[in-house]
């Protein structure tokens, strides 16, 4: 292990790979960063999925044979990708055992097209719970309006979920609000809370992308603030995540047995190179969170992270602030995620869609 992810993993950050493949579990480098990078779980999403499958030959033989059993294109790509995350969740069942559930996880998501739908989600979240049929698997649901229903009852019926596509403070106290009427309404169905975990999963980088682009257009003092959203609105998230879990709402549900909702850093790879490439995991250093990281951006951490040590009152006042700032110099920050969101869910459409037609060629191809 280097010293710089042990550091962290000291620190209460669990670094978690924003990646798989069935090559990167078969060639033994899955197991490889867990032991020399500290990664101890594994998050995917329709575009990661996109890019392992689409173009590659590592996936000709399976397809070929779904294929030769009459599956359609869907179902062809349910079986392909819930086969690779249960192998993960094979690989990591020593740290799901080990961390007595918090990590060892591995992230699936519910297909993207019913971000908008929270019946055909919740039906999506039990079937491919089912599918996987690993204890550390994690559903993922995004969190739209109509997916905050789905992630209380698909939480009520004791399945752990990765609540994805967080951008702003408002979005995320609805998604605590979700995860502990979830818990409470498990309790009431006579489930046991400590075997259900979650994750808050809060973007950072793409919001200074849009931030920074408003603030261009803007331009003067303005343009001192670039850099700074997705930091300051992350922090200003962890704060909200104390408050939560001291309140006596928690403090009731954890009496029983209850897990907190960790927050998850995503979207932690820097998109401007102007900007330092670990900036989002130097700065986002707390106990407990999850920091889920892209190959590249791990690679730097482990060779050049400036790891000083935990966010404190004083960062989260200053967070709070900064975004004060943001607002004061004419960016409606309001709009900014309401975008995000938006794009966040037509991203992983178009990712899903490209893969469908991937898929569906090479099926093609075999007859």
């Amino acid at each position: 292990m280097t010293e710089l992810t042990q550091k962290l993993s000291d620190l209460g950050v669990s670094l978690w790979l924003d990646d798989l493949s069935r090559s990167l579990i078969e060639s033994g480098n899955l197991e490889k960063l867990m032991s020399e990078r500290n990664i101890v779980g594994v998050t995917t999403n329709p575009a990661i999925f996109q890019a392992a499958i689409a173009g590659k030959s590592d996936y000709d033989a399976a397809i070929a044979d779904a294929a030769s059993r009459g599956l359609d294109v869907d179902d062809i790509i349910t079986e392909l990708t819930t086969a690779d995350v249960r192998s993960a969740c094979d690989v990591f069942k020593p740290t799901y055992e080990k961390s007595n559930g918090f990590d060892g996880r591995v992230s699936i998501e519910v297909d993207p097209r019913l971000a908008h739908e929270e019946e055909k989600t919740v039906d999506q979240a039990k079937a491919l719970h089912s599918l996987v049929d690993r204890e550390n698997v994690m559903i993922k649901i995004p969190a739209t309006d109509e997916g905050l229903p789905a992630i209380t009852r698909t939480i009520a019926e004791g399945i752990s979920v990765n609540v994805t596509l967080i951008f702003s403070l408002k979005r995320y106290r609805q998604v605590i609000d979700a995860y502990l009427a979830g818990l409470e309404k498990a309790a009431e169905n006579g489930v046991d809370l400590s075997r259900i975990h979650s994750v808050a999963s809060f973007f950072v980088s793409r919001v200074d992308s849009e931030v920074d682009k408003r603030l261009e257009a803007i331009g003067g003092d303005a343009l001192e603030l670039r850099g700074k959203a997705g930091l300051a609105n992350a922090q200003a998230a962890f704060a909200e995540y104390l408050e939560y879990v001291n309140s006596e709402r928690f403090s009731a549900l954890k009496a029983k047995g209850a897990n907190p909702q960790r927050a998850l850093w995503a979207s932690t790879g820097v998109k401007n190179e102007a900007y330092p490439d670990t900036m989002y995991v130097d700065r986002l250093v707390a106990n407990p969170v999850v920091n889920t990281v892209p190959g590249k951006t791990l690679e730097a951490v482990a060779d050049h992270a400036r790891v000083e040590g935990s966010l404190t009152e004083s960062d989260f006042a200053a967070a709070r602030t900064t975004l004060e700032k943001i607002s004061s110099v004419g960016v409606d920050l309001d709009d900014v995620f309401a975008v995000l969101e938006r794009e966040g869910v037509e991203k992983f459409e178009t990712a899903w869609e490209e893969l469908l037609s991937a898929v569906r060629d090479a099926a093609a191809s075999t007859k």
